[in-house]
């Protein structure tokens, strides 16, 4: 049964109490938007169908990121990345807002600004993603059960086409002279140009996963949560024979931070005057090669760069367009070079 009692001059109070429910209560700005709203929940608590707000209505979007961080994120294999995009969202506004209250129009206007203020497509991407699988976690484990996900409704940011930086003729000279007596980060750029491996994976590496005598490295630890075995060519091998091998086991033991590796990288590129290249695009760099100058088919160089689908490798494929004229002429596919 509801009950009502006004609340100072401005405010009325419904409660609602009924029998195998939480006693509910919630305060309006007139008597008849109490009685309104109380009708309704009564009407739902009859037919079985009601659900307490009580929880989404009592957290703020800050301090349900801080119980998020908490429970879920060390649940990743690499919680950092998150961990550093909730605390960025917890000092925006919307971290201030009561969960009950945020629309999918406070998403898209989240966006909005987020847009405004120069950050990528991507970044945003990433952000509504983790907001999204917060919304789902409140909604499953926290009682939250009356939400909604604002973000499923909310328009997301039109992602740029993946880039296709390959290194044109004369820059693997000019990066490898810029590079310089830096001997361990000369072997790095030539160990992704060999092995498509991605930057994480190679400075994880020790020398147990190193079997040169079967010309291959294992890969237990990759972006994709799954092993793989990625086999080395002679010029592979001839980097790692000339590598010292350290007391920790690492391969690499300089350089352990991917960050550092990616800003070892710019100011190398800047001292060459490589426009726009980054470490990753090494990666891009070998799958194409792959494909141009051996006869591996497809689901083969798939095996060796560990690409979760045959669609993530597509957009690779149009580059040996360059030397169709050739093939058609006779030439093999490992024959033909280009650059």
């Amino acid at each position: 049964m509801a009950t009502f009692r006004k609340r100072g001059n401005l405010q009325w109070e419904a409660r609602i109490r009924k029998r195998g429910y939480p006693t509910t209560c919630k305060t309006f700005d007139t008597k008849a938007e109490a009685e309104q709203w109380a009708k309704g929940v009564e009407t739902e608590m009859s037919k079985g169908q009601f659900v307490s707000t009580k929880e989404a209505e009592g957290y703020t979007l800050g301090e349900c990121l801080d119980r998020y961080k908490e429970e879920y994120l060390p649940r990743l294999k690499n919680p950092q990345s998150e961990i550093y995009r909730a605390d960025r969202l917890k000092k925006r506004a919307l971290g201030l807002r009561i969960m009950a209250t945020i629309r999918s129009k406070d998403i898209a206007d989240y966006r909005r600004e987020r847009e405004k203020e120069g950050v990528s497509a991507n970044t945003i991407r990433l952000e509504l993603a983790l907001l999204s699988r917060l919304f789902n976690f409140a909604k499953s484990d926290w009682g939250m059960e009356s939400l909604t996900n604002p973000v499923q409704l909310a328009a997301k940011p039109k992602l740029p086409p993946g880039r296709e930086r390959r290194l044109e003729q004369g820059e693997e000279e000019k990066l490898f002279e810029a590079i310089g007596n830096d001997f361990e980060f000369s072997a790095i750029i030539k160990i992704a140009l060999e092995t498509a491996m991605r930057r994480g994976e190679i400075l994880k590496l020790t020398w147990k996963d190193v079997d040169l005598r079967n010309k291959a490295v294992f890969l237990q630890d990759t972006k994709n949560g799954t092993c793989r075995t990625v086999p080395l060519s002679k010029k592979a091998i001839e980097v790692f024979q000339g590598l010292h091998r350290h007391i920790s086991g690492k391969v690499f033991p300089s350089c352990t931070v991917p960050q550092s590796l990616s800003k070892k990288m710019a100011k190398a590129c800047q001292r060459a005057g490589l426009a726009d290249l980054r470490f990753h695009d090494l990666r891009h760099e070998a799958t194409s090669r792959f494909f141009e100058h051996t006869d591996l088919d497809v689901m083969e160089i798939k095996a060796i760069t560990g690409h979760k689908s045959l669609q993530m490798l597509a957009r690779y494929t149009h580059l040996r367009t360059a030397n169709l004229a050739a093939r058609l002429d006779g030439a093999k596919r490992g024959e033909v070079r280009h650059i």
